[in-house]
Order: structure tokens, then C-alpha cells, then sequence
């Protein structure tokens, strides 16, 4: 499964040609589609700070998905997240989507909008992992040892 070739913009203003410009050797993305879902999402966050740590080259991001609205609309969006998000690490790694949301989601085999989705992207956008919803011990377990599968692989190459 590939990720989506798409555009966007990061909180700080920088835009984004994904998947080609994530910028760790692997990349965890999580999709969130709407604002109740940030507990979903903040869930995740202890679990990904500490890979992120462990993994030099793993990145992580969020990435607000969301239909394509007028500019201004998108404007204010932004703008409103960016009020709610203080910290500059984290504004520069929410990159929001404006798209169709549809046809993004079937590129993924994601079924809806009711959870959130996590997904380990190589920079080809190969989907190498993926699951949706809350963080749990065995979900953390799973990406844990694909991780170290392969980190272990790319070394000995």
C-alpha cells in the first residue's frame, strides 16, 4: 500500500510535497480527522517522543485531515490551530490537509473518519505498519518490533 502523493502545510507555514519530503528515513504519521480526536491522538505522543528518541531517523507527524474548504475557511482553521498549539516542534510537525478526504482514505483501505489512524511511511510511501484508534501496550508492542526489524535491516545494508 502507498501513501497518497499530496500537498500541505505545516503550523510554522512550510509546505509539504508528501510523502517524498517526510524527512525521516521512516515516518509515523498519524491522520486525525477531527478536533474530539486529539485525545486519541495525544494518547500516542509519550510512545512516538520515545521511538523518535531511540530511532535518530524516525520522524513523526500529525496530520490534520480535512476536506478541501474555501481559503479562507482554511485560513481561519489554521489559524485556530495555531493558537491552540504553543509549542514551535509541534506546530512544525502538524502538517494540515485539505483534500478529498474520500479518496485519500481509500489510497489507505481507512474505512472512515471515526478514529484516528497511525501509519509507518518510508519517504517512497510505503505503508510499512499501520493501525487506527487509541494507543494500547499491544499496538505499541507490534510497531515496537516492526521498528527494530527494521532499523535492523537498513544497518546492514
Amino acid at each position: 500500500m502507498k501513501f497518497p502523493s499530496v500537498t500541505g502545510s505545516n503550523l510554522a507555514g512550510k509546505r509539504y510535497q508528501l510523502p517524498q519530503e517526510f524527512e525521516g528515513l521512516y515516518n509515523m504519521v498519524v491522520v486525525v480527522y477531527q478536533r474530539f480526536q486529539q485525545v486519541s491522538v495525544d494518547s500516542w505522543g509519550s510512545l512516538l517522543e520515545q521511538l523518535a528518541n531511540t530511532y535518530p531517523e524516525l520522524r513523526y507527524y500529525e496530520l490534520p485531515t480535512l476536506p478541501r474548504y474555501g481559503w479562507i475557511q482554511q485560513a481561519m482553521i489554521d489559524s485556530g490551530m495555531r493558537g491552540g498549539i504553543q509549542d514551535k516542534t509541534v506546530r512544525s510537525r502538524t502538517i494540515t490537509l485539505y483534500l478529498d478526504v474520500n479518496q485519500f482514505n481509500a489510497a489507505l483501505n481507512i474505512k472512515g473518519i471515526d478514529d484516528i489512524h497511525v501509519l509507518l511511511v518510508n519517504r517512497q510511501g510505503d505503508v510499512l505498519w499501520q493501525t487506527s484508534g487509541d494507543y494500547s501496550g499491544a499496538k505499541a508492542e507490534s510497531l515496537a518490533q516492526r521498528l527494530a526489524t527494521l532499523f535492523s535491516e537498513a544497518r546492514n545494508y
